[in-house]
């Protein structure tokens, strides 16, 4: 039986299909992107190099695109530190980090939130909104600190699932900062290496990675306690 236009049923198979062509989109993206690697980044340095001065800025604006296309932040952070060194070019990478968390996030609001909530339900849709009022800051910051996750896509979702745009930004600050530094630290030692450097990155790497693994096992095992 075919089930009228206008229906309830016929509303959310709408919603299922344009969040499943979005979840579509970005696997292309990424399958572009991530494994074809499409984008030569070693080509957007030269790009960014003939900038002169305004480098820095042109590197966050390039970067925040292409991090929000699923580029690897590593290899963006990498090139970051190559051009402008561990101290300059963390604040750079930070820079593009919070632009790209920004796009991500306001491009998935738009592009899921609606059909997200109009299948959760409203009462499911109001305790979503309400533990993001609560809790949705730091589970940006944690999310960053896991490792193995891409921001990009977990922005993505943050933002479909509603999470405000100040708290994406907050969030990607605090919670990418560790390793901003590390991927930046160990991209400046390519152009000038630098063996205390090296091991300084490596160690907040590690660090960083293992907070994250504890802090998502000790959630995964609190949320399955729950009845």
């Amino acid at each position: 039986m075919v089930d009228p236009e206008g229906t309830p049923e016929t509303s959310r198979r709408r919603h299922i299909v344009r969040l499943a062509l979005f979840v579509a989109f970005l696997g292309v993206l990424f399958y572009l992107t991530a494994i074809r690697q499409v984008i030569d980044v070693a080509e957007v340095r030269t790009f960014i190099e003939s900038a002169g001065p305004l480098a820095p800025l042109v590197y966050v604006a390039v970067s925040s695109v292409l991090g929000a296309v699923l580029v690897p932040g590593p290899l963006l952070a990498g090139g970051s530190g190559f051009l402008f060194g561990p101290v300059l070019g963390t604040f750079v990478t930070l820079g593009a980090t919070v632009g790209s968390a920004v796009l991500t996030s306001v491009a998935g609001r738009r592009a899921g939130r609606d059909s997200a909530h109009a299948l959760l339900g409203p009462e499911r849709s109001a305790r979503v909104d309400a533990l993001i009022r609560r809790g949705g800051l730091w589970a940006v910051v944690g999310q960053r600190f896991v490792p193995g996750i891409n921001d990009a896509l977990a922005s993505y979702t943050f933002g479909a699932f509603g999470v405000p745009v100040w708290q994406m930004a907050a969030g990607a600050v605090i919670g990418s900062a560790p390793k901003a530094f590390a991927y930046t630290a160990l991209g400046s030692t390519l152009g000038s290496f630098s063996a205390p450097l090296l091991i300084a990155a490596i160690v907040v790497w590690c660090l960083t990675a293992g907070a994250g693994a504890y802090a998502a096992h000790r959630g995964w095992r609190a949320w399955r306690s729950k009845p």
